[in-house]
């Protein structure tokens, strides 16, 4: 009986030393490296789609769209007194109509890390506080006047023009 006692008081002297020394270390562990920000702790506010005209000489060149994803901190976003979508169309609008070398037109000039930049740190001096950690893109697109144009044409042809007829039910049999 005494042998059991012995070993009942080891097992849970072991125990409460592994437990006392796995807290102790796990605090020394997360102040050496703190987590990746994609890993958790942060929300993701995805925005309605955003639409921008771009007007350049007085004449609407096209129009910019976008899905955008933003990351920030839950306890920063609640205290926000503007509804976060709100700021952040604000933000893409304020953004491209100041910055007029972001230029859609030409894809090949397009930068969008310095896109994400700009936008991510437009919000955060609005805000006077690191809100945003990243913009992420869920879709981007540019539509020309003509792309616009054609894509109206196209669906007010007439019947005759694409290929379909309207038969009346009473030449039916």
């Amino acid at each position: 009986m005494i042998k059991f006692v012995v070993a009942a008081l080891w097992i849970s002297a072991a125990t409460v030393g592994a437990v006392f020394y796995s807290f102790q270390n796990s605090g020394k562990a997360e102040d050496a490296q703190p987590a990746p920000a994609m890993f958790g702790g942060l929300d993701y506010v995805k925005t309605d789609l955003i639409t921008v005209p771009i007007v350049r000489n007085s004449a609407v060149e096209g129009y910019f769209i976008a899905r955008l994803v933003f990351t920030a901190e839950p306890a920063r976003l609640n205290r926000l007194s503007v509804p976060p979508s709100a700021l952040f169309a604000d933000q893409v609008y304020s953004y491209l109509y100041s910055n007029p070398q972001f230029d859609m037109s030409d894809r090949t000039a397009v930068n969008l890390d310095g896109f994400r930049a700009g936008i991510r740190d437009s919000i955060n001096r609005r805000v006077g506080d690191k809100l945003i950690h990243e913009v992420l893109i869920e879709q981007m697109d540019f539509l020309t006047r003509d792309d616009i144009r054609d894509h109206s044409r196209r669906r007010r042809k007439p019947a005759a023009q694409t290929g379909s007829t309207s038969e009346t039910t009473a030449d039916m049999p």
